[in-house]
């Protein structure tokens, strides 16, 4: 219980409103929502009879989730609703979902690590992925290399691309060691 401006003892109003409705979220249903893919390979969503061109998908989790809470957004960065779980949609859309996922958050896994060089405030690595043999620069400090859980890395270079350590006991001592320094 609270007091107005006069004292008096107000009871607290009852809202009917849950935490959806305060922050405005839209969820969006498969009885509602049709998602298409275009020639170009973008997509667009149909809810309802409004049709949203050239939308993207964003993962609340993207690190160790990326099947809840997806939010379709336009161009523009609005939010025209969110995905609670891709299991509530048809087989078909749930591909068409985890193909636009697996595109926008692309992060080669590290799976050697063969040297690591730091100088004048930045790290040169050179490693074999998941997509081959790699060499990016990463920006000491920042946190550009990043526990993303107790045994999971992720290291970003100076241009944004994502790598992944996924489970760092898997390291041999000498690639811990070199990667030691930049965490």
């Amino acid at each position: 219980m609270t007091r107005n401006e006069t004292g008096a003892v107000q009871k607290p109003e009852k809202s009917g409103a849950g935490l959806a409705d305060a922050a405005q979220i839209r969820y969006l249903s498969p009885a509602d929502t049709t998602f298409i893919r275009t020639e170009g390979r973008m997509l667009n969503v149909q809810i309802g009879d409004q049709l949203h061109a050239g939308v993207y998908v964003h993962c609340s989790f993207p690190h160790t989730n990326k099947r809840i809470y997806l939010s379709v957004r336009t161009a523009e960065n609005e939010e025209v609703g969110m995905i609670r779980s891709l299991d509530e949609f048809p087989k078909e859309t749930q591909e068409l979902l985890e193909e636009q996922v697996q595109l926008r958050y692309f992060a080669p896994e590290i799976t050697k690590v063969l040297s690591v060089k730091e100088e004048f405030g930045y790290s040169y690595w050179e490693a074999e992925t998941s997509s081959g043999l790699c060499r990016f620069t990463v920006r000491s400090g920042g946190g550009n290399v990043k526990l993303m859980t107790p045994n999971r890395l992720l290291v970003v270079d100076v241009d944004g691309n994502r790598f992944i350590i996924p489970e760092l006991d898997c390291l041999s001592d000498k690639e811990y060691r070199m990667i030691e320094v930049c965490m």
